[in-house]
């Protein structure tokens, strides 16, 4: 799709990964469950537009 799509899911993906890290080190199982979610959320959206782009071709 744009490029705005791939850097949202680029900045939720990082977002995710800082989140669940300062859970691991704060000890918040919570933010850190909600991080891991994040992550893989948005590695999952950045997936599905490399595909999309990858039939565009």
């Amino acid at each position: 799709m744009s490029m705005r799509w791939k850097i949202t899911n680029k900045v939720q993906a990082v977002r995710g990964w800082v989140r669940q890290r300062f859970g691991r080190v704060s000890g918040n199982r919570s933010q850190q469950a909600e991080g891991k979610t994040d992550r893989v959320a948005g590695n999952l959206k950045q997936s599905a537009e490399k595909v999309k782009d990858a039939f565009k071709r």
